[in-house]
């Protein structure tokens, strides 16, 4: 009973250290207004379309998307490009195919059915590129990260000096949204580096949100299919349940009370 009273303490005593240590390292995220988020949330297209322009400009020559095919730039949920529109995105990028008949691998323009072309061969070419630090693939990057879209969001936008006391070996820079502050990606955006084609003005902070976004919706592409089920059973469950008391109270209703 003794030794019992004893591991439940260090129980007790183990669990409020992981809650302090947790709530010290609670950081609040920059906060921006998320078209998806909500019942009733929808992608915005426009930003879709740009988030996909900075990825591809800016990220895809070091981060990869394998688990998305260029024909899901033109369905439904999604960036909702034109059919051409996707074709001539995929056939702007060659991918290795292969053997042919005299057995050799060849490269050709991108289809539809292909995924993302990646940006190195393996994962020891892009270490060997990246000075050893691998850079993860965006797929699903936001539900890889605590914080989700707010932390990737901020983290584009929280690069600064570092303070006098903290030091940087090189090839290291400090951002305050990363875990430690330390991140070896040295800051990818500064205003202007892209020129959307829709004419929206490309400053640090409307890059950030479009490319969190896309990454949003390449995590969740069926999301807004999600939502739409979602509010279809609570309208079901408040019909239901509605019918359920009307019939209640009519039976109840022949029941005669004894006083």
């Amino acid at each position: 009973m003794k030794n019992l009273s004893k591991i439940f303490f260090l129980i007790i005593l183990l669990s409020g250290i992981s809650f302090t240590a947790q709530t010290a390292e609670k950081v609040e995220y920059l906060k921006t207004d998320w078209s998806f988020k909500g019942l009733f949330g929808k992608f915005d297209r426009a930003s879709l379309q740009r988030g996909y322009q900075v990825y591809t400009e800016v990220c895809s020559s070091c981060h990869s998307m394998k688990y998305l095919s260029y024909r899901n730039l033109a369905e439904k949920g999604g960036p909702e490009f034109s059919l051409e529109q996707a074709k001539a995105i995929a056939a702007s990028f060659e991918v290795k195919d292969g053997p042919n008949a005299d057995g050799e691998m060849f490269t050709r323009p991108g289809k539809l059915s292909d995924k993302f072309v990646m940006p190195y061969e393996n994962v020891k070419a892009a270490q060997a590129a990246n000075g050893g630090a691998y850079p993860p693939d965006m797929s699903v990057l936001v539900k890889a990260r605590g914080g989700g879209v707010d932390y990737i969001y901020s983290l584009l936008q929280g690069y600064e000096d570092p303070p006098a006391d903290v030091s940087l070996d090189d090839g290291v820079y400090y951002n305050k949204y990363m875990y430690g502050n330390k991140i070896k990606m040295s800051n990818q955006l500064s205003d202007g580096l892209v020129e959307y084609s829709d004419g929206t003005n490309a400053t640090v902070e409307q890059m950030s949100k479009d490319v969190t976004t896309f990454l949003m919706w390449a995590a969740e592409p069926h999301l807004e299919a999600r939502h739409k089920m979602g509010f279809k059973a609570i309208v079901y469950l408040i019909i239901l349940t509605t019918l359920v008391y009307f019939s209640m109270k009519k039976i109840w209703s022949r029941v005669e009370t004894k006083i």
